[in-house]
């Protein structure tokens, strides 16, 4: 099973990017990006269910960000819009075999992609 994360790079505050993380293998019962920035702790972006398609958001990226998944690709799809430099981090996706009620910890997740540089200057 491999994670591949994509699509990140370096843009100006207001830019838009899309950031890309296929599956293969199998499918997953939910998706999820955290982001690290340099010098801090790892945190929740957004999750999707792959059934459904229910998302959810952390708080600082609500209105901005929009997780998406393709089912025929196996993949799951970050579209951020109005980046921040705040943003810059490394963006990582992960997939959990099980169904959570709640998919913000980190510890659910089984599977972790390597990781995609955004970097937002201002």
């Amino acid at each position: 099973v491999q994670l591949q994360a994509s699509g990140g790079g370096l843009v100006q505050a207001g830019d838009s990017l899309r950031l890309s993380c296929a599956a293969s293998g199998r499918t997953f019962s939910s998706y999820a990006w955290f982001r690290q920035a340099p010098g801090k702790e790892r945190e929740f972006v957004a999750a999707i269910r792959w059934r459904g398609g229910s998302t959810y958001y952390a708080e600082f990226v609500k209105g901005r960000f929009t997780i998406s998944r393709d089912n025929a690709k196996n993949t799951v799809y970050l579209q951020m819009n109005s980046l921040k430099p705040e943003d810059t981090a490394v963006y990582i996706c992960a997939a959990a075999t099980y169904y959570h009620d709640s998919l913000h910890q980190e510890f659910k997740y089984d599977y972790w992609g390597q990781g995609t540089l955004v970097t937002v200057s201002s």
